[in-house]
């Protein structure tokens, strides 16, 4: 009687269905809004894998993992300010690491992409997939490590006065 109240209780449990299963997540609505195809022309091959689709690019493959001059750097697919060079820092994982967002241009959410949430962020102008941000990073200011795709990111630098 116990094992078949037991394979019940598990029948019951693996086929129950939350409400957040079922519904699917409304999609967000950008400043910037483009067709899958109008992005394919705007963009790299690279560009779109990590920006449209959440690819992530080889750790060490971005000229801008080295990067320490002055200046901003902005979603390469919008151009929106995403992070300041000074908040920059090596993070010795091979992605352009930063400890702050510029607020209000990054937008986050959460992916299971590898089994357990991450926070995932994202170009609050374009949708476009930056990386990921872990609670590893420098404890001396935010204590936040932002692990951008290079390929996500365009160096402005700043101009002399």
């Amino acid at each position: 009687m116990k094992k078949i109240a037991l394979l019940a209780f598990a029948f019951i449990l693996f086929n129950c269905n939350g409400n957040a299963q079922d519904s699917k997540k409304e999609a967000k609505t950008y400043k910037v809004t483009k067709t899958d195809t109008e992005w394919k022309q705007a963009l790299s091959e690279k560009e779109y894998y990590v920006l449209r689709e959440a690819g992530t690019e080889s750790p060490f493959s971005s000229k801008l993992n080295k990067e320490y001059n002055a200046g901003t750097y902005v979603c390469s697919a919008c151009e929106t300010p995403l992070f300041k060079a000074k908040n920059k820092f090596d993070s010795g994982t091979g992605w352009p690491s930063f400890d702050r967002e510029i607020k209000g241009n990054v937008e986050f959410s959460v992916d299971y992409n590898l089994g357990s949430a991450r926070t995932e962020e994202h170009c609050a102008t374009c949708g476009g997939h930056l990386g990921h941000v872990f609670n590893d990073g420098p404890s001396k200011t935010t204590g936040k490590r932002h692990c951008i795709n290079g390929v996500s990111l365009k160096f402005i630098p700043k101009k002399d006065e």
